[in-house]
């Protein structure tokens, strides 16, 4: 079994990603990577490089910043990426430069992988996420996190990104998926203040246009972590590789669960889920056939 990772990576110095974090969580089950680099600003080739893996395959690309509706020029550059695997790879799988999968899970992925490659039926194996938000010690819990997707599909190039990259697609149909028991750790909402405002500011360029960035986006210097509606302490650990970042944490966020922003409705809909596990009319862009 040959397992190709892949990823999109740019102005990851600038905005803090974690990027290097992510490559590294999925090396364990990968054969080769490959880090599809986008022009940037700042030192991100170097960082790539200092990873210092074989694995690792840098490739540059140049994105369309004319590209401002939904988030679209990240699908296309998703699909450059996927492209670029190794034709004989039976898996690929795909990061986000803000994800990172936690050591814990890597014989889990290993096995579904092993266990579905003959199920042609399986186009894609679906993971939990878990969405970290303000600090490493707290997590998004209302509906407006999503709470699974897509994140190894088969190699398969009629397989496509789908809208801003969240997901995939074939032929505009939804994959038909295996659930496994693994959790994607995001962590796009954890940085500091100051560098989460920059990334505000810059990111919502490729959903819209600049009049609508210069009247949504406050011109302000730090980001306002405190305009949440419901989170959670995470009582879990961090992925190993997490670690170092995590310690030079340089700001401060709290949150009081009990002071959390209900409306009736979303009160009344977060206990459903506590109780049955079910989530009306969630958007799901996949298909369990396991």
């Amino acid at each position: 079994m040959f397992v190709s990772g892949f990823t999109i990576i740019r102005n990851a110095v600038k905005f803090d990603y974690p990027a290097v974090e992510a490559i590294r969580s999925i090396l364990p089950l990968c054969d080769e990577v490959v880090v599809l680099l986008g022009q940037s600003d700042d030192n991100t080739l170097a960082l790539i490089h200092s990873i210092q893996d074989p694995k690792i395959r840098i490739e540059q690309s140049v994105w369309d910043d004319s590209l401002r509706e939904g988030g679209r020029v990240l699908a296309l550059e998703t699909d450059k990426a996927f492209q670029l695997i190794h034709p004989e790879a039976d898996w690929a799988f795909y990061i986000q430069a803000d994800e990172v999968l936690h050591e814990k899970y890597i014989d889990t992925v290993k096995n579904a992988m092993a266990f579905y490659q003959d199920k042609n039926e399986v186009e894609g194996l679906l993971f939990d996420y878990t969405h970290f938000y303000g600090s490493y010690d707290y997590v998004g819990a209302s509906r407006r996190w999503y709470r699974k997707e897509i994140r190894v599909i088969r190699n398969d190039k009629r397989i496509q990104s789908y809208r801003d990259a969240q997901g995939f697609r074939k032929a505009g149909k939804k994959l038909a998926v295996a659930a496994i028991p693994a959790s994607i750790y995001h962590y796009g909402w954890v940085k500091h203040p100051e560098l989460q405002q920059a990334k505000q500011q810059s990111f919502h360029k490729m959903w819209h246009n600049d009049q609508w960035v210069d009247k949504e986006i406050p011109k302000v210097k730090q980001f306002d972590y405190s305009q949440i509606d419901i989170l959670k302490h995470f009582s879990g650990t961090h992925p190993q590789v997490m670690q170092p970042r995590i310690q030079k944490q340089n700001w401060t966020f709290s949150f009081d669960p009990t002071q959390a922003r209900w409306t009736l409705k979303s009160r009344f809909l977060y206990w459903l889920e506590q109780q049955t596990g079910w989530r009306p009319f969630e958007y799901k862009n996949y298909k369990c056939v396991y």
